[in-house]
């Protein structure tokens, strides 16, 4: 056994039994780093990809193209860092009872707010609920801004004819931070009211989460 494997083994021991409460930050992407570089050492590579994002945030929410950019990180590792945030929020929202009613705007915010986390894009959701307001599906309707989500209107529409929803939330992020309601925000619920209401759909809300907050137009009144 080498000197890297006795620090791995050492370092791999002292989670085990401790969890990552004594670890900074270096020592913590150190850890996952050996993952995906089995033979070699990882303490270089962490202070790199710290210092290139600026935190272990910074490098949890980086693109795969941006870590690919990082000399000594591959697609195994851009992989693993990617996939950090996504299985934390794929393990947060299957905590989240998904059988419940989903009848206020204050059970709409608590539903949405685990399933935005870790995005930087502006991504918009769809819940598709029965006549007892239960969800039948959640799914994401559009990537990018509210706007180009208007061409995913008809998805839409035709998803709730499909599952025989009788209501909808839709929800979108502000990777900005800031959860208030821009006046397109107001015009595009608007408009998506009215298409689904053709179809004897209601639009029951729209939920609109920055970080760990959120507003409801229904709750404020802009729909």
């Amino acid at each position: 056994m080498g000197i890297h494997d006795g620090h791995r083994e050492r370092m791999k021991k002292r989670f085990l039994e401790h969890g990552l409460d004594n670890f900074d930050d270096v020592n913590a992407l150190e850890l996952l780093l050996f993952y995906a570089l089995p033979r070699k050492d990882t303490n270089a590579l962490a202070h790199a990809l710290l210092d290139r994002f600026g935190s272990l945030a910074g490098v949890l929410d980086a693109s795969a193209a941006d870590l690919l950019s990082v000399d000594g990180v591959g697609e195994s590792i851009a992989g693993l860092l990617r996939l950090i945030p996504e299985m934390s929020r794929r393990y947060i929202v299957s905590k989240t009872p998904d059988s419940e009613p989903v009848d206020s705007p204050t059970l709409a915010g608590r539903y949405f707010l685990p399933r935005f986390l870790y995005e930087t894009d502006e991504v918009v959701m769809a819940l598709l609920l029965d006549a007892r307001r239960r969800p039948i599906l959640c799914r994401e309707i559009g990537r990018g801004t509210v706007d180009a989500a208007q061409i995913s209107a008809r998805k839409l529409a035709s998803l709730c004819l499909e599952r025989r929803a009788s209501s909808v939330i839709v929800a979108h992020n502000h990777p900005s931070g800031n959860a208030l309601p821009s006046e397109e925000d107001v015009a595009f619920t608007a408009r998506l009211g009215e298409a689904l209401s053709v179809l004897g759909v209601e639009l029951s809300d729209h939920i609109i989460v920055a970080g760990t907050d959120y507003v409801s137009l229904r709750e404020a009144e802009l729909m």
